[in-house]
């Protein structure tokens, strides 16, 4: 009798200290590592895809902030969600479906996309403000957007988008190189609070910036662009060296 008694108290320990009660050379419980493309968390996904360039803990970072209340109510869900799945080409938004060579499944995709709605959404915070559409309804007017620069942007982005004493240039080519003409739209509506720029409703008190004055904005700055920006020297003095 002694020794069941020792035994039963041994295994009893055992099991306690080890896990013994569970088979050999199986995990225990809760243990196992997800694998990548099973990951559904959107706190985790939202880190380990997107935060390095919109920021963490709603603080946008080179691009802008996804939690920021007007992007939110302009962009539709099958917007971002194609955004997220095709990245724009020719910026620095990368692709992140597995259908167009990045890691994240269609499922991973939908959790982002309805992560980021949940969690900073804000339904109706515009409801009264008849924002500019996401993307244009018309062709832009390169001389009308001239104009519209000066009216709402050159108080703080300088003559010409080059830069002034409250705002960065926006003519830079480096800048133009690495933004698509929606993400200069996007910018233009939402502003980027984070650095001090307005919305759509701010450059000019009392006068928001009307659809077609967007749109013609957007036009301008897209056409100074150049072929190979960020190049001191010109392409012959390149080839010369």
């Amino acid at each position: 009798m002694k020794l069941v008694r020792h035994l039963a108290i041994s295994c009893a320990l055992s099991a306690v200290l080890f896990g013994c009660a569970a088979p050999h050379g199986q995990p225990s419980k809760g243990s196992e590592v997800l694998a990548p493309s099973e990951v559904l968390d959107f706190p985790t996904l939202y880190a380990e895809n997107c935060a390095g360039c919109h920021g963490v803990n709603r603080r946008a970072g080179a691009a802008i902030s996804l939690s920021d209340p007007v992007y939110l109510a302009i962009a539709k869900d099958a917007a971002i969600s194609t955004v997220i799945s095709k990245g724009v080409s020719g910026t620095a938004m990368p692709a992140f479906a597995q259908s167009s060579g990045g890691m994240l499944t269609d499922k991973q995709i939908a959790v982002i996309t309805s992560g980021i709605r949940s969690s900073w959404g804000h339904p109706g915070i515009l409801d009264a403000a008849n924002p500019p559409s996401y993307a244009a309804k018309s062709s832009g007017n390169l001389a009308h957007g001239e104009l519209a620069y000066k009216t709402y942007c050159e108080s703080c982005h300088g003559p010409g988008g080059h830069g002034g004493s409250k705002g960065s240039s926006i003519t830079d080519d480096s800048f133009l190189g690495l933004v698509s003409d929606q993400g200069l739209r996007t910018i233009v509506i939402t502003g980027r609070p984070e650095l001090g720029a307005p919305d759509w409703r701010g450059n000019v008190p009392g006068k928001p910036m009307s659809e077609q004055e967007v749109t013609d904005v957007v036009a301008w700055l897209g056409s100074r662009r150049v072929q190979n920006p960020g190049q001191p020297y010109s392409v012959s003095n390149y080839a010369q060296h």
